[in-house]
């Protein structure tokens, strides 16, 4: 199980305000039952990386089909093996130490 954060910044909009975009992405999200969060700067996604590299793929999609002439993507990726690993094991393992 990988976790995977997601950051898509639509370029060449004519607003600077993003919101519409990243609703129309999340709408994508919302249809895979995959375990996300979204947060202030991006999405963190909690799937199998092909399976979530899928549905970013049509998550980008999404934004140019709400307009965006451009879209960079960041995508970070956790994909431990040795255990499980989920959104709240990790928030939990760093609260735990402090």
């Amino acid at each position: 199980m990988a976790i995977v954060e997601l950051t898509l910044v639509p370029i060449g909009t004519e607003e600077t305000s993003v919101s519409k975009y990243v609703a129309e992405a999340s709408k994508i999200l919302e249809k895979s039952n995959l375990a996300y969060e979204l947060n202030p700067m991006g999405t963190v996604i909690e799937a199998d990386l092909d399976l979530a590299m899928e549905t970013i793929r049509k998550m980008q999609e999404a934004v140019f089909d709400k307009g965006a002439k451009r879209v960079y993507s960041v995508i970070k990726v956790d994909d431990r093996r040795d255990k499980k690993a989920s959104l709240e094991q990790k928030i939990k393992s760093v609260r735990d130490k402090m």
